[in-house]
């Protein structure tokens, strides 16, 4: 019996969560895992969902979501720093992919406007893969790293123009190339005027109307309604969803709303983003895949060392030595989620055929399944094709490490050389303390030893690295950036080796902190807390109190961990992801009121404890706080009793006391 459209939701909804967790476990891209979950339950599946145009329509707005935060995630000044490898090397490999691409589909007897697609495809590189496992592996800002970001900025913006084309294609028969091309432009440019008009007279002042009534919710409903709207406006022109999103959020990423927006869109994005995977995987039809292993294994093939080459070629002829040009290409030799879109509306407008199509989806989905490989073994893969004596122009070897540590002893590890690091590193020469410091970004690493810093490159979570700068004669090693799973990665090692060397790690709020601490973090420096506590130092000292007293004030809470800042009561109209306590720990005060069960009786005998709720204090009148430490206080009628815990068991504290 054919399931309705909520059961084959449910269905879908089920199998994504069952597949997507077994994947986060393995430590696989979630991508493959909603991938597969759509091949299970699609028609060439377990046939639970018969068709995929139950979610197609649904799942199209993942991708106008993706694009609205991709918008919101472009600035001028950061385009401008990656001018270089985005605009010379970006434009060379997608220009040189999709004609070479064209130029062989051509050959194979493909119709122009079907091979044109294809290389279009085949020139798209996952974004969403490629930066994950970088910054997973430390390696976003080395300079292979850098390379991949800008031209994947430059694919992102390229398709904006190809989608623009196959959507305009749709009615080739009538018009030439030429007038369709003419066309498409003229409407890109009455969108772009159009949306940017109405966001600078209409949706700033709206934003700025809508943020002043501190209502989330209110908030969060304009936000879709921007994106909505300025997909609908393009669609109405005859254009793509997506462009309306992405122009969308270019018009609003200048403004002072931009990470609240990024914050209260998220989530609709990431589903609806898991749905339209899931939809593309209701497209394969794997069955069917072995009565043309040939092509997909040909392109395939073509796909990752045709990419790899070409992009290592273009990085070559753009300057960069072999060891980086080579990463680059391993890194990007992949298919990406815009080839998946692009493959979807020429599927749609029939302008490449269906057994074609699922030739062209097998590959992308294999060389996705093995992109995470490739860039976790970029360098070693690397490797293979040129000597190791290539490197140093890149690494230092342990043995060089070696000589330029050899003389340190008692000194400071520093794992990081960003700002926070360069700060640190500022200090210690100020008192002429002995310091080494490890950072992956080369070109920083280059520049920092021209000027004489004692910088070295190489991998902090590396344990011969480590070794190599004089782990065993270090006073203390300093964890400077701000990357939790290296850090954790980093501490669990130096646990077994070196469990007593002091270890500084620094992390961004109070659920960081615990994780740290639970690894074996001697110090943690909180950025939220240290904000406060600066603030607090200043304004102590301007109103008179003595230096040793805030010394010693500072000195406590840190010594405990911040445990006085970390309780806070929660704001109603949470304007920030740290204001937002829904999910933290947070202070509340309950009163009893006439008739509440804790009248009459004493604190202990409400075992607040067993629901996870800590009794901080009780308020009795203008009284001031009478702190819970030993006490057993019996309780009167309009006490007030200050508890602090999750919000959900908050509830059931405030249950217990005012009900039993």
């Amino acid at each position: 019996m054919p399931l309705n459209t909520l059961e084959i939701i449910l269905c879908i909804l089920l199998f994504a969560l069952v597949v997507t967790s077994i994947f986060r476990r393995l430590r696989l891209s979630v991508i493959l895992g909603y991938l597969l979950a759509g091949a299970l339950v699609g028609p060439n599946g377990l046939a639970l969902a018969h068709s995929s145009h139950a979610v197609q329509g649904l799942a199209e707005f993942g991708i106008v979501f993706l694009m609205f935060t991709i918008g919101l995630e472009f600035s001028l000044p950061q385009l401008f720093a990656l001018r270089y490898p985005a605009f010379v090397m970006g434009t060379l490999q997608v220009i040189l992919t999709i004609a070479i691409t064209t130029g062989i589909g051509i050959f194979l007897g493909m119709t122009n406007l079907s091979a044109l697609v294809v290389g279009s495809i085949v020139a798209m590189s996952s974004t969403a893969i490629v930066v994950k496992q970088l910054g997973d592996q430390s390696e976003l800002y080395s300079s292979h790293g850098i390379n991949a970001i800008g031209i994947l900025l430059l694919q992102d913006l390229a398709v904006i123009p190809i989608i623009i084309l196959i959507a305009s294609l749709a009615n080739h028969d009538q018009h030439s190339l030429q007038t369709i091309l003419f066309y498409a432009i003229l409407k890109g440019i009455l969108a772009i005027a159009l949306i940017f008009l109405m966001g600078r007279w209409l949706l700033r002042p709206l934003f700025r109307i809508i943020s002043k009534t501190r209502t989330v919710e209110l908030f969060t409903l304009t936000v879709l309604l921007v994106t909505l709207t300025s997909a609908w406006i393009t669609n109405l022109l005859g254009l793509s969803y997506a462009l309306g999103a992405f122009l969308a959020g270019i018009m609003l990423a200048e403004t002072e709303f931009r990470h609240q927006i990024k914050v209260e869109i998220r989530p609709f994005r990431d589903i609806l983003l898991g749905l339209f995977f899931m939809s593309i995987g209701m497209l394969a039809d794997v069955s069917a895949w072995h009565q043309t292993w040939q092509w997909i294994a040909l392109l395939v093939i073509a796909l990752i060392f045709g990419k790899m080459a070409l992009i290592t070629v273009v990085s070559r002829l753009t300057g960069h030595d072999l060891p980086v040009a080579m990463r680059t290409g391993i890194v990007l030799a992949q298919g990406g989620e815009f080839g998946f879109a692009i493959l979807t509306l020429a599927l749609t407008h029939s302008i490449i055929p269906a057994d074609y199509g699922q030739v062209i989806l097998a590959a992308l989905l294999i060389s996705i399944a093995i992109s995470p490989i490739l860039i976790h073994f970029n360098k070693q893969i690397a490797l293979f094709f040129y000597s190791p004596k290539t490197m140093t122009a890149e690494v230092h070897s342990p043995e060089k490490m070696s000589l330029i540590t050899e003389k340190l002893e008692q000194h400071v590890i520093i794992c990081g050389y960003g700002r926070v690091g360069q700060h640190i590193a500022r200090v210690l020469d100020k008192v002429k303390f002995p310091y080494v410091c490890l950072d992956l970004d080369s070109e920083l690493v280059r520049f920092a030893a021209m000027a004489g810093e004692n910088v070295i490159y190489g991998d902090p979570a590396h344990p011969g690295i480590l070794h190599a700068v004089g782990l065993n004669q270090a006073k203390a090693l300093v964890i400077s950036f701000n990357d939790l799973r290296t850090a954790i990665m980093i501490l669990n090692m130096l646990n077994k080796t070196h469990p007593n060397l002091p270890k500084f790690v620094r992390c961004t709020d109070e659920f960081e902190l615990k994780q740290l601490k639970n690894c074996g973090a001697t110090h943690v420096i909180a950025e939220l807390f240290e904000a406060s506590l600066a603030f607090s130092d200043h304004l102590l000292s301007l109103i008179g109190i003595p230096a040793s007293k805030i010394s010693q004030m500072m000195e406590d809470v840190r010594s405990k961990d911040y445990d006085l800042l970390q309780r806070v009561f929660a704001s109603s109209h949470p304007t920030t992801m740290e204001d937002d306590v829904s999910l933290h720990k947070q202070l509340k005060p309950i009163l009893l009121v006439k008739g509440s069960y804790a009248i009459g009786k004493k604190t202990k005998i409400l075992h607040l404890k067993e629901v996870g709720v800590e009794l901080v204090a009780v308020r009795r009148g203008d009284k001031k706080f009478i702190k819970m430490l030993q006490s057993n206080i019996k309780l009167r009628q309009d006490d007030i009793l200050v508890v602090y815990g999750l919000p959900f068991d908050i509830e059931e504290a405030e249950k217990r006391v005012l009900e039993g």
